[in-house]
C-alpha cells in the first residue's frame, strides 16, 4: 500500500509488518507516522552483529529505513528516559502534555495514594536491596544466554525468599485484615493482589482460602499457564475462555468476584473503574510501575482515589518514576503517602466538623451506667465525643445522633448546616483512603459524623441519598435504636411511619430534640400534602396553603419550634379527619374529591341538604367516569364535551348560577388530575 503511492491515504498497521521489507518503501517527505504506546519497542535504532557475523536490525530501524523522510509522532502516557531507552530522544520534544494533575482536575481520573506495609512482613533493607538488584538484572535488554541463566537462578533465590511459608502467611493475614477492616466496603470492594511470580501467586491464593474457606467465589487467580505447571493449577488458571469470563466478572460491580491475584496479566490496558485497591508484592519500576498503578485511578462514583498498598518497598521506585512527569505531577503525586496527604486532610476536615458542632454538649447524654463503665465521676463536662460515642450503648449512640442532628438543623444554623454536610462528606472521602491509620475511637467519631450528615440529608431530601452512602458501619450504629425512646430510624428504607398513628404522634410530642421533630413532621406532612393534591385538588390545596404558611412563620422566627410542632400536629389531625369524612358520607376517595369541588362555596352547603349533595356527587362521578375517553384531557373537542356534560348536570340540580363557572372549572381540574394520576 505504501510502495509507489503518490498521494493520500490513512493506513493502520502493526510494527512487525515491516520485518520482511528491506530498503525504502517511499521517499516522500509528507508522510506522518503516528505511534501509539510509543514507550514500547521503539528503541532498536541500531544494527547489531552477533558473534557469528549475522546482522540484526531493530524493528524501529526497519520502519525508518522503509520511510526515511517521514515525520514521527509518539503517543504515550509513560515516557521512558533510561540509559538505552529514551522516548523523547526517539520522537523529539513534547508537542502537548496532558498530565495526571490536569486529568484529576478534569475528573478524567482519580488520584492514587500510597501506603507502606513493608514493616508488617519484617523485610529488612538488605532484602529490599536484593529485590531491587534482581529487578535491574531482569529488565536488562539483550542479555546473553549465560546471563539469562544466571537471572533464572537469582529469580529462584528471590522466589524462595519472598515465597517462604512464614512470609506468605504473614502477608496473607495482613492483606485479609487490611481488606476486611478498611477496603471491602469501598466502592464495590474490588481489589488486586500483584504477586512476584506464578508460584507465589498460587501460594497466596491457597493460603487465602485456608483462612477464608468461603471466599472461593470472591478471590480468583489470573495468570498465564505453562507446560511445566503442576496438574492442580490447571483448574485454577483455566484457559482463554475462563480468563475472559473472569474479566467479565471482575468488571461487574455486583459480581461476587472481588479480588484478583495477578502476576503480569491485567497490569496494562485492563480497566475496571470500580477497582480501588492494589496490594503490591512484586518489585516494579518506571513505566511498568506507572502502568500498573493506573489500574486504580479510573473514575467511579464515590471513589475518592485509588490506594496502592506496598509490601516490597516500591516507594523509591515510585518517586523515581515520577521524574519522567511534569513538575506539578512530581509535586502533587511524587510522594502521595496517605499519612501525609489523606490522613492530613482527614484531620483537617474532622476539626472543621468538630468546630461546626461546637455548642452541642455530648457529655449530658451519657447514662450513669456508661459513666460507671468509663470509671469517671458524673461531672464530665470535658468528656470527648469519641469516648461518649465509643463507650455508649446503641440506644445512647442513637440519642447522640438525634441530638447532633437537632442541633445542626436549627433554622438559625442554615449556613453552618450546609458547611457541615460539605465537610462531613469530604471527611468521609478522606477516610476511605486512610482508614487503616485510624484508631478505633477515630473510626467511631467519623461514623458519628457520617450518621449525622446522612440523616440531615435524608430529612432535607427524602429518598435522595444513595444506598452506598449508608455503609454497613453506620447502619450498625443505629440498628438497635428504640422507638419507645423516641428514636426514628430514617436510615431504613423499609420503615414506614404513619402520620396518623396516635402512638407516633405522641412520641413526636415528647421528643426532646424539637428541631428534629419539626423536620420529621415537615417531611411527612409535605409528602402527604403532595399525595392529597394528586387525589383531591380542593382539600390538598387548602392544606398545602396552611402548611406553607405555618412553616414560613417558623422560619421567620414568628413562632417557636414547640409552637410549630403543635400547629403541625393539629394540621395532621385535621387532615386525618378530612379523609375520614368521605367514609362517614359513604363516598369513595374519588367521589369525595368531587364532593369537595362542588361544596367549596359555603353558599352551596346552605342551599342543599347533605343527602342532595351526596346524590349529585355520585351522579357527577359516574357520568365523568363513563364519558372519559383516552387522552380526553389533551384534546380540545373532548374537553369541551366534558364541560357541557358538567354544566348540564349542574343545571339539572339547579346549582347556584353565580357559582357554576367556578364549580365547573374546579371539577374539570379535579378530573384532569384524576386522568394524570392514571397516566
Amino acid at each position: 500500500m505504501l510502495k509507489n503511492r503518490n498521494s493520500g491515504g490513512i493506513i493502520f498497521t502493526t510494527m512487525q509488518k515491516f520485518d520482511d521489507w528491506d530498503g525504502a518503501l517511499s521517499e516522500r517527505q509528507n508522510i506522518i507516522v503516528m505511534t501509539d504506546e510509543a514507550h514500547r519497542g521503539q528503541y532498536g535504532m541500531e544494527e547489531k552483529i552477533d558473534t557469528e557475523g549475522n546482522v540484526h536490525i531493530g524493528a524501529a530501524r526497519k520502519i525508518r529505513n522503509s520511510l526515511p523522510h517521514a515525520s514521527y509522532i509518539g503517543f504515550t502516557g509513560t515516557p521512558i528516559s533510561d540509559r538505552d531507552r529514551d522516548t523523547r530522544e526517539v520522537f523529539g520534544d513534547d508537542i502537548d502534555v496532558y498530565d495526571m494533575t490536569q486529568a484529576v482536575k478534569d475528573g478524567a481520573t482519580r488520584p492514587v495514594y500510597y501506603e507502606s506495609r513493608v514493616i508488617k512482613l519484617k523485610l529488612n533493607d538488605e532484602v529490599l536491596a536484593q529485590i531491587d538488584a534482581e529487578y535491574e538484572k531482569l529488565r536488562e535488554e539483550g542479555a546473553s544466554e549465560v546471563e539469562l541463566e544466571e537471572n533464572k537462578k537469582e529469580m529462584s533465590h528471590m522466589d524462595a525468599l519472598l515465597g517462604s511459608d512464614v512470609t506468605i502467611n504473614d502477608l496473607v493475614k495482613d492483606i485479609i485484615y487490611h481488606y476486611e477492616d478498611n477496603r471491602q466496603n469501598i466502592c464495590c470492594g474490588k481489589a488486586m493482589i500483584v504477586a512476584y511470580s506464578r508460584p507465589i501467586a498460587m501460594k497466596i491464593y491457597k493460603r487465602i482460602l485456608e483462612l477464608r474457606p468461603d471466599w472461593t467465589e470472591k478471590v480468583k487467580v489470573v495468570m498465564t499457564s505453562g507446560n511445566q505447571d503442576p496438574e492442580e493449577w490447571a483448574d485454577i488458571i483455566g484457559g482463554k475462555a475462563h480468563k475472559k469470563e473472569l474479566a467479565k466478572k471482575f468488571k461487574d460491580e455486583n459480581d461476587p468476584m472481588k479480588i484478583a491475584i495477578v502476576v503480569d496479566m491485567w497490569l496494562t490496558g485492563f480497566d475496571v473503574p470500580s477497582l480501588a485497591t492494589m496490594y503490591v508484592y512484586k518489585p516494579m519500576k518506571d513505566h511498568n510501575l506507572m502502568q500498573a498503578i493506573a489500574r486504580v485511578n479510573r473514575v467511579f462514583p464515590e471513589k475518592a482515589g485509588g490506594l496502592i498498598v506496598d509490601y516490597v518497598g516500591i516507594a523509591a521506585a515510585l518517586k523515581d518514576a515520577m521524574k519522567r512527569y511534569t513538575k506539578r505531577d512530581q509535586d502533587n503525586y511524587g510522594n502521595n503517602d496517605i499519612k501525609k496527604k489523606a490522613y492530613s486532610e482527614f484531620k483537617e476536615k474532622l476539626e472543621i466538623c468538630r468546630d461546626l458542632l461546637h455548642g452541642f454538649d455530648y457529655s449530658r447524654l451519657l447514662t450513669e451506667r456508661t459513666l460507671a463503665a468509663l470509671g469517671k465521676e458524673s461531672k464530665l463536662s470535658l468528656l470527648s465525643l469519641a469516648q461518649c460515642f465509643y463507650q455508649g450503648t446503641p440506644a445512647e449512640r442513637a440519642q447522640l445522633i438525634k441530638g447532633a442532628v437537632n442541633f445542626m438543623i436549627a433554622p438559625e444554623k442554615a449556613e453552618e448546616c450546609k458547611e457541615f454536610i460539605k465537610n462531613a462528606s469530604l471527611l468521609h472521602q478522606a477516610v476511605t483512603l486512610c482508614r487503616s491509620l485510624l484508631v478505633e475511637e477515630e473510626r467511631f467519631e467519623v461514623s458519628f459524623m457520617e450518621s449525622v450528615r446522612i440523616l440531615i440529608i435524608r430529612l432535607q431530601n427524602p429518598g435522595k441519598v444513595s444506598k452506598r452512602e449508608i455503609n454497613q458501619r453506620i447502619v450498625a450504629l443505629i440498628e438497635q435504636s428504640v422507638k419507645s425512646d423516641g428514636v426514628v430510624n430514617l436510615f431504613d428504607d423499609q420503615a414506614e411511619f404513619s402520620l396518623f398513628d396516635e402512638k407516633f404522634m405522641e412520641e413526636v410530642r415528647r421528643m426532646k430534640e424539637k428541631n428534629l421533630a419539626v423536620k420529621i413532621l415537615e417531611q411527612l406532612l409535605r409528602g402527604h400534602v403532595r399525595s392529597m393534591i394528586r387525589s383531591n385538588v380542593v382539600t390538598g390545596e387548602l392544606f398545602s396553603d396552611r402548611f406553607t404558611e405555618t412553616l414560613n412563620r417558623y422560619v421567620n422566627a414568628l413562632i417557636s419550634n414547640e409552637e410549630v410542632i403543635q400547629e403541625l400536629l393539629k394540621l395532621a389531625q385535621e387532615m386525618m379527619d378530612a379523609e375520614k369524612q368521605g367514609n362517614e358520607l359513604g363516598l369513595s376517595k374519588e367521589e369525595k374529591a368531587f364532593y369537595d369541588a362542588l361544596t367549596r362555596p359555603q353558599a352551596v352547603k346552605d342551599f342543599y341538604s347533605n343527602d342532595q349533595l351526596v346524590e349529585m356527587t355520585k351522579e357527577l362521578t359516574d357520568m365523568l367516569r363513563k364519558n372519559r375517553t383516552i387522552d380526553w384531557n389533551r384534546r380540545e373537542a373532548e374537553r369541551a364535551n366534558m364541560r357541557r356534560l358538567v354544566k348540564r348536570l349542574l343545571k339539572k340540580y339547579k346549582y347556584p348560577p353565580e357559582e357554576t363557572d367556578d364549580a365547573m372549572n374546579v371539577v374539570l381540574k379535579q378530573c384532569e388530575q384524576w386522568a394524570e394520576n392514571e397516566d
